[in-house]
């Protein structure tokens, strides 16, 4: 829907227009006053990731229960899968540039073709990952670092998270899709329904509740497959049946070359820009479990608090990588860059507001899942060190988002690689063994090193080279 189809009293009434988005469909972004498309299209990104917030806290409070070794093995996990997130976000951050430019350019054809294109290559991609990583996972968890005793008790939840990846790739990359339409409603509520499946099953299978078997650990992993599934099959729903802009037809379900070629070109870029942070905080896990289970539990139970917030200052970022790339699409470069500054100044007004609860208050809010004084202090040590740095990593996600979404995917991994793996790396390594700094010191490195990528990305923004970028 157009905003010329509105009259002008509806225009003005700011309560209708926020039900229409969030009841999803077509909306011109290029057309909408800046201020206006950042909020709107923020609203339900922001809801989006906050319900991926809760269901982090959430489930870490449920397996908090069960000892500090499973946090330990949840987050020694998390720190592999993590290397299957950079896939499912570095395709989903390329396809949401590629349906954006062409939504931009009024074609929303070759929009549902780039999308068969992502979700084709998605599934073999996922496919690869999951049998070596069902069969391995004991042996993974102990490279990580694990204990015997870790092992024997993560090494289920470990099979299922890795056996399970393809619903992680997809969840990903058709939500990419949706935003890259405009339409994150959709993308809401699809995450809505997967991670409310996941609050609801969590508890059961962990503890038996019910019906339910008594699966401990391995419970939480089979919830989240489980919740994230449903959430696929809605997705496939959305894309044959519903209305939005992006809109897939059987005759489409075939691969073009040209197309698809195109697409890993741009994902090469993106996939690689989020392997290099990602892996850095593979290293940075490995290096904090060093210093013990307690060290590992501390950093899980903080970070998890830590993207509470984080997830939903991802939404505004997101907002940006959509204006971008439909503006460009449309262009209109210069209005795409008014685009970023009013966005990363929205962000960073959030995320210093709460850094500030951060800092003053961490005991009590580390304390609501542990009680263990020894992984209290690590998690508030964790918690305070990361927050001293939150208004720079507001700005510095929305600078990253605008250049995915002009598809200029190759200035944030050249970014990623010099400020994670030639600045953090060393720097968490020697504060923490050499300077003797312990576990705190790699805490201290992800402040320094996310200030130092948020500077050098507002000056390779200025440049305006990504402005020319072809997809």
């Amino acid at each position: 829907m157009s905003t010329s189809s509105l009259d002008p009293a509806r225009r003005g009434n700011w309560l209708a227009v926020l039900r229409e988005v969030l009841a999803g469909g077509e909306r011109d972004y290029t057309t909408e006053t800046i201020g206006r498309a950042v909020v709107l299209l923020s609203v339900p990104m922001v809801l989006e990731m906050l319900m991926e917030s809760v269901f982090a806290v959430v489930d870490v409070y449920w397996v908090a229960r069960l000892g500090t070794d499973a946090v330990a093995a949840v987050g020694l996990t998390e720190a592999m899968i993590s290397i299957i997130y950079a896939v499912a976000v570095g395709l989903g951050m390329s396809i949401t540039a590629m349906v954006a430019r062409r939504i931009g350019e009024k074609n929303p054809e070759g929009a549902a073709e780039a999308a068969v294109q992502a979700i084709g290559l998605g599934i073999v991609i996922a496919a690869m990952i999951a049998v070596p990583g069902a069969i391995l996972a004991p042996r993974l968890l102990a490279l990580m670092g694990g204990s015997p005793e870790l092992v024997a008790d993560g090494g289920g939840y470990t099979r299922v998270m890795l056996a399970g990846n393809v619903t992680i790739v997809l969840i990903f990359v058709i939500n990419a899709v949706f935003r890259g339409a405009g339409d994150a409603a959709r993308a809401m509520w699809v995450l809505w329904l997967a991670n409310g499946i996941n609050l609801v099953l969590d508890p059961c299978l962990i503890f038996g509740w019910g019906p339910f078997p008594e699966l401990g650990l391995t419970g939480a992993a089979v919830a989240t497959t489980i919740g994230r599934g449903v959430g696929v099959v809605f997705q496939f729903v959305l894309l044959f049946r519903g209305r939005g802009a992006v809109r897939l037809r059987r005759r489409q379900l075939r691969l073009h070359g040209r197309v698809m070629l195109r697409l890993m070109r741009v994902s090469m870029g993106g996939i690689g820009q989020y392997l290099i942070s990602t892996s850095s905080w593979v290293v940075l896990v490995r290096l904090v479990g060093e210093f013990g289970s307690a060290a590992v539990a501390g950093y899980t139970v903080a970070i998890r608090i830590i993207i509470f917030c984080l997830m939903p200052s991802w939404g505004v970022a997101n907002a940006a990588s959509t204006l971008v790339g439909q503006n460009l699409g449309a262009g209109r470069p210069d209005r795409a860059e008014a685009s970023v500054w009013r966005t990363g100044i929205y962000n960073a007004a959030f995320l210093s507001a709460v850094a500030v609860i951060f800092i003053a208050w961490p005991r009590p809010l580390i304390g609501f899942f542990v009680d263990d004084p020894e992984v209290l202090a690590y998690g508030i040590s964790c918690l305070r060190f990361i927050a001293y740095g939150y208004g720079f990593y507001a700005f510095g996600m929305v600078m990253v988002q605008a250049f995915n979404g002009a598809g200029d995917t190759a200035t944030p991994t050249r970014i990623n690689f010099f400020c994670y793996w030639c600045f953090q790396l060393p720097l968490a390594w020697a504060l923490a063994h050499p300077l003797e700094f312990g576990a705190r010191g790699a805490f201290a490195a992800i402040t320094v090193a996310e200030v130092a990528l948020t500077v050098v990305s507002i000056l390779m923004f200025r440049r305006g080279s990504w402005k020319k970028t072809a997809i």
